[in-house]
């Protein structure tokens, strides 16, 4: 065997090793899902029907994304870790419970032809929103643990480790960002409907393209997707920093920037949609705050690079 052999088959070997790694549960959860994305877009094209002025099955399609992502995501992190955790796999088996728990009632009310939020019009359909409920809660826990787990451990690359605790973390917060959607405040005035998305209209008004979003009034969805997605998002960063060749103290500052003008990035989002403001349509006070942002965060990202060169 040659050097140039030996050492592929060691690199095949290791990849192989690292592959071996990743959460089983959760590389499953991510098949069902991509499998369930495809049947769900086949749905759409077929089933006509509509439920709160969108297709009846573009809500199952899109947390069918959703989770597959999720899984994948939760999935590679662990693989990162230095060392098996019991604690971050029993959460991850919560996970996959919960995954498959939501994913199926909301396919179960998407086939009955009904809504699966907020929706208690009926004994049986309460008790799917109050299960949904829990499972959500159960989510959070379990998705808490794992950021827990990922801060004690030490990760050899302090950019990676930045880039995976900040988007752990910063996911909790988009998670967070959904609560106000079953505040009393949301109440829409329907019989047994609980919650809203959107506030200062009606939910299944006019909206974005796929997303759904309102373009009449605030949608609290979209500080809570925004704020989801920083789990891919930071270790994104982190990834393409480490490609640019910048030194890693460098790379942590510039993740804590990004980090902290993420975090307000989803508080603006929700603060915006709290006010009935459509994403496309702020105020002057929304402008402002959008620009400050932009301005402080460009700040310290240049102060953070003259250091470096420094």
């Amino acid at each position: 065997m040659t050097a140039v052999n030996a050492q592929a088959a060691v690199m095949t070997i290791a990849i192989a090793a690292k592959q071996a790694r990743w959460n089983r549960p959760l590389v499953w959860l991510t098949a069902v899902m991509a499998g369930l994305v495809v049947v769900t877009a086949l749905g759409i094209l077929v089933d006509q029907r509509v439920v709160t002025g969108a297709p009846v099955w573009l809500k199952p399609f899109k947390f069918a994304v959703s989770f597959a992502v999720y899984g994948l995501t939760l999935a590679w992190m662990l693989s990162v870790l230095p060392r098996r955790s019991r604690v971050a796999e029993l959460a991850a088996v919560a996970i996959v419970g919960v995954g498959l728990i939501e994913q199926g009632i909301i396919v179960v009310q998407a086939a009955r032809g009904t809504t699966s939020h907020y929706n208690e019009t009926t004994p049986f359909n309460e008790a799917l929103w109050q299960a949904m409920g829990m499972s959500i809660m159960v989510l959070f826990i379990a998705h808490l643990l794992i950021g827990i787990v990922a801060l004690v451990q030490r990760i050899e690359d302090r950019g990676n480790a930045y880039g995976i605790r900040l988007g752990l973390g910063l996911s909790l917060l988009g998670m967070m960002a959904a609560i106000p959607m079953v505040t009393p405040m949301q109440d829409p005035g329907i019989a047994d409907i609980t919650g809203a998305h959107s506030v200062g209209v009606p939910d299944g008004g006019p909206g974005l393209p796929i997303t759904g979003w309102s373009t009449t009034g605030g949608d609290l969805r979209i500080g809570h997707f925004v704020g989801l997605h920083a789990l891919q998002a930071l270790p994104l960063l982190a990834f393409f920093l480490v490609r640019r060749g910048i030194d890693e103290r460098t790379r942590v500052r510039l993740l804590l920037v990004a980090g902290g003008a993420y975090a307000v990035l989803v508080m603006l989002l929700t603060w915006q949609a709290l006010r009935a403001q459509p994403l496309l349509q702020p105020d002057g006070l929304t402008l402002i705050a959008w620009a400050a942002l932009a301005a402080v965060t460009a700040a310290a990202t240049a102060l953070v690079l003259r250091k470096r060169v420094a």
